[in-house]
């Protein structure tokens, strides 16, 4: 089966041309797609039935598979046909349910799925022959694997959980900053009158709160009970969660080793013929990481999607020493690139997303 798009076409792949890049055999599942699996921008990729305790994270080398790593570095393995919980600093490697057959001219980008990144579930996907985690070539052809290590909370998965996403690229599409320039200008991406746009839409931490009690975020507690993934509207935000209130200073200490729930000060929209990707803003800017969950679908905050505009809820870890982060400080950029072709479907509209118009926001896994 031939894909529908010619050869000069370029972008990122929408839902009806990942379903296609399944039939022709691009994507191979185990088992045929779930209704809701194909996202407007991406796939969610599933978990296999089995989960491999190992020693360390490791990438196989340019000649390695991923599975002779397994064999060399498993401690013991983990059936996750009935459900099992995986602990909080340890390492674990997961078959996928899909794997590729890529066409020589499309490559693949994953990311954790935002619920994921949201309870620091700290996921890459790794491919047979990978040189770095979450990238996978153009014509690559065989299994692919997520590494999962929960950080903070105790987690609950089984086969079939969903904790990460792929995206299908053709040729190189991102935005550079005139591009991205005339885009806002046309589509005014983000609420600010003096919006930094040289490397993407620039993010800042909102630290004036929001609501009654001007929250500006949430610190996770330690040594608190375990999650399941697959629960919605479950579990009591004050059992896993410290409310951060805003500070007269409108500044916030990061602890080292804590994990944090902020929100950017921005509100972003992406349109519906782009797709958009957060990415860090430098790393030699302070002592802290940014958001591991790092795709925006097509829709996301837009008004014809039910957005109007929607932050971006930021998944933020200290590392070893004390930070103080500024309201407003730049922590991250949102970059743009073109889709192939309209999705059917954009986010938010009536496909169960989960964040749509959102403010500060915790996963979907908790009691609003």
């Amino acid at each position: 089966m031939a894909l529908s798009f010619s050869a000069n076409d370029k972008g990122i792949l929408p839902d009806r041309m990942i379903a296609e890049l399944a039939k022709a055999g691009g994507i191979v599942p185990i088992r045929p797609f779930a209704p809701d699996q194909i996202q407007p921008a991406s796939l969610d990729l599933r978990l296999g039935n089995v989960a491999y305790r190992v020693r360390a994270s490791f990438l196989p080398g340019p000649h390695g598979t991923v599975g002779r790593r397994i064999a060399d570095l498993r401690l013991h393995e983990v059936s996750l046909t009935n459900g099992a919980v995986l602990e909080t600093g340890c390492v674990y490697i997961v078959p996928l349910q899909e794997s590729l057959g890529l066409p020589n001219d499309i490559s693949a980008s994953a990311n954790p799925k935002s619920s994921t990144g949201r309870l620091d579930i700290f996921t890459r996907v790794i491919a047979d022959s990978m040189r770095g985690f979450d990238r996978v070539e153009a014509g690559y052809r065989g299994p692919l694997y997520a590494e999962i290590s929960p950080r903070t909370f105790p987690v609950l998965l089984r086969e079939g959980s969903r904790l990460s996403q792929i995206r299908f690229r053709r040729g190189d599409t991102m935005l550079d900053a005139e591009a991205l320039a005339a885009l806002h200008a046309k589509e005014r991406l983000v609420d600010s009158a003096d919006a930094d746009l040289s490397q993407g839409v620039a993010v800042g931490i909102d630290l004036t709160g929001v609501g009654p009690n001007k929250l500006v975020g949430y610190r996770a507690k330690r040594h608190t009970g375990v999650i399941d993934v697959e629960k919605r509207d479950t579990y009591a935000m004050e059992d896993f969660w410290e409310p951060i209130a805003a500070r007269g200073e409108k500044n916030l200490i990061l602890d080292p080793g804590e994990f944090y729930i902020l929100a950017s000060k921005e509100a972003v929209q992406v349109p519906p013929a782009y797709a958009a990707e957060m990415v860090p803003f430098d790393p030699l800017v302070g002592e802290f990481r940014v958001h591991y969950a790092g795709f925006f679908d097509p829709g996301f905050g837009y008004a014809g999607a039910g957005g109007q505009g929607s932050r971006a809820v930021l998944e933020v870890r200290s590392r070893e020493v004390p930070f103080i982060l500024e309201h407003g400080q730049i922590v991250g950029r949102l970059v743009y690139e073109k889709m192939m072709a309209l999705p059917e479907k954009l986010y938010g509209q009536g496909i169960g997303s989960n964040y749509q118009a959102q403010s500060l926001k915790l996963s979907k896994h908790f009691k609003a």
